[in-house]
């Protein structure tokens, strides 16, 4: 798809737990004459957003369907389990899933970890949404085990959590359909991907725009530059031996001897 046939702004969906701040703060900066739209969209919905069009890219959980999206991993989240603070989990700094196991752990439908085994004991039912099984924690319930950013979405006064050293990560990546990757998408890559706005892949207008013919010589004309008046232009001049390749054939270095 050719950059004629982009969108007037671009949409940018992305999943709870993501903060697109830092990303939508650099697009508004290098290209202010496209606005860019946020679309919050739950993870079961997001891949079908971008199928349909309703958004140029988002930010996803990993594993992403490659058959028709294109994806680009960008961070991993470190995952942590949500206990009421009075819990025995709450005075140690972190804990392994087989800390859990006398525990129920509860298990949202829209969990974002892909789990070998559960740890702990399953709940009788499992929670439609993250948010749900957040409030049966709340309730002393059970326990969950999110990536943090889903930990820092929901927080509570009186919940807090802790990493879990083996578990399963969450990896967030950014994705588009493959078939759609316009120019914005292009701009927008090499925003997460850490470019500068004079990468040789950035599409900024300072970029587009060719060098001057002045700027061009002083960058490469700068050798032919007349010398100075007085200065030594490297010809041979056959004044004085001791100035390099003027010195005639045969002349010998060194003080002249006075006459007697």
């Amino acid at each position: 798809m050719t950059g004629s046939e982009d969108s007037p702004s671009f949409r940018l969906a992305y999943v709870p737990g993501v903060t697109p701040s830092k990303w939508v703060r650099i697009w508004n900066e290098r290209l202010p004459d496209v606005p860019l739209t946020l679309l919050a969209v739950s993870l079961a919905e997001v891949f079908d957003v971008l199928r349909r069009g309703d958004a140029d890219a988002g930010f996803v959980r990993l594993p992403v369907d490659r058959t028709d999206l294109s994806a680009i991993p960008l961070y991993t989240e470190t995952t942590v389990v949500v206990v009421p603070k009075d819990h025995v989990v709450a005075a140690v700094d972190e804990v392994t899933a087989e800390d859990l196991a006398d525990d129920i752990v509860l298990h949202p439908l829209d969990d974002t970890l892909d789990w070998e085994q559960l740890p702990g004991r399953p709940a009788i039912e499992r929670p439609a949404t993250t948010e749900d099984a957040i409030e049966l924690v709340a309730a002393g319930v059970g326990l969950l085990v999110v990536p943090q950013s889903l930990a820092r979405l929901h927080h509570r006064k009186d919940l807090t959590y802790r990493p879990v050293t083996d578990a399963p990560e969450s990896r967030v990546a950014l994705s588009w359909p493959e078939d759609r990757t316009t120019d914005r998408v292009e701009d927008f890559i090499g925003i997460v991907r850490g470019r500068t706005v004079n990468s040789t892949r950035g599409r900024s207008a300072a970029q587009s725009e060719p060098k001057s013919k002045g700027s061009e010589k002083t960058d490469k004309g700068a050798a032919r530059r007349k010398p100075a008046a007085g200065k030594a232009t490297g010809k041979p001049t056959g004044r004085n031996p001791r100035s390099g390749s003027g010195a005639p054939k045969g002349a010998k270095r060194g003080k002249p001897r006075r006459k007697s």
